[in-house]
């Protein structure tokens, strides 16, 4: 009892500061949206998107809208991911609406330059969600429908996405016309990537597979030169039958090409497979330098 009373003044700052970063990156994103896109006639995807072509249509706050659409993509995180989620994805659009509506007037900082408008604003954009689904919440809804559609449908999660999308962004032609449409786009695409690096981080993390003749020699070599262990797992070649030693062994991004350069010097022939690591916990998983 006494250990659980310790740990819940921690649980609870914790608490406290994810929603504090879910409710920063709600300010992002809507500095993104009126200082960097709208004013230049580009549009997010999403619930967002189809909230500034319901503001620009009929004259209503965008925050208002922001709130009001994603309120049964709420309900939904609720019953397919869960309470927390849909608290902080609730603060999070609560931040975000506010946020339109606090910087609706302020001038834009980038005017004409569409390279530069798209970029520019999908970087803060995708910097702002990124840091609220980083600490537990969502900026926008789309992505929860994906996800239940896609356990009603023969369809993938981001298939299913893209579909959204594509639908969010012919609605967005009607009010910004075809080149509106085409720059939402791609200012989406660069947000969606710049969510994925700030949920991951920039280092991120790999998984090597090696199968080998000499998997002592390419253990001790990847220990000595990279600082870095690795475990053994007995396989059996489903056409010749021989029992082999696969070594597995994750690094970060950075050492990738000292790992294969190893891997090339002790056995050329080696078969080697590579996995992407969305998260490295526990063990003694730190950087190490490279010599």
């Amino acid at each position: 009892m006494n250990k659980i009373k310790k740990h819940k003044p921690n649980n609870k700052l914790k608490m406290i500061l994810r929603g504090l970063m879910v409710i920063i990156g709600g300010f992002i994103a809507a500095y993104g949206l009126e200082a960097v896109l709208i004013p230049n006639n580009v549009s997010d995807g999403g619930v967002t998107g189809l909230s500034i072509v319901g503001s620009q249509l009929f004259g209503l706050p965008l925050g208002a809208l922001i709130a009001i659409i994603n309120l049964p993509f709420i309900w939904l995180g609720y019953k397919q991911i869960g309470k927390n989620f849909a608290i902080y994805s609730t603060i999070g659009i609560a931040s975000l609406a506010i946020g339109t509506i606090l910087m609706h007037h302020i001038p834009a900082i980038i005017d004409g330059d569409t390279l530069l408008v798209t970029v520019v604003g999908g970087i803060i954009l995708g910097f702002g969600m990124g840091l609220a689904l980083r600490n537990g919440g969502a900026l926008d809804g789309i992505d929860m429908l994906a996800v239940l559609l896609s356990r009603k449908l023969p369809f993938g999660t981001s298939d299913l996405i893209l579909f959204l999308n594509t639908f969010v962004f012919i609605v967005i032609s009607t009010v910004f016309g075809l080149q509106g449409a085409i720059l939402s786009a791609i200012a989406y695409f660069i947000a969606s990537k710049v969510i994925h690096i700030v949920e991951e981080g920039l280092s991120g993390s790999k998984t090597f597979k090696i199968i080998t003749t000499q998997p002592k020699l390419m253990v001790e070599t990847i220990r000595d030169r990279l600082g870095r262990s690795a475990t053994y797992n007995e396989v059996y070649g489903g056409y010749s039958h021989e029992k082999f030693k696969e070594i597995t062994c994750v690094i970060n991004r950075l050492e990738e090409s000292k790992i294969k350069e190893i891997i090339n010097e002790i056995d050329e022939n080696a078969f080697v497979t590579v996995y992407d690591v969305a998260e490295v916990k526990g063990g003694n998983f730190r950087k190490h330098n490279i010599h």
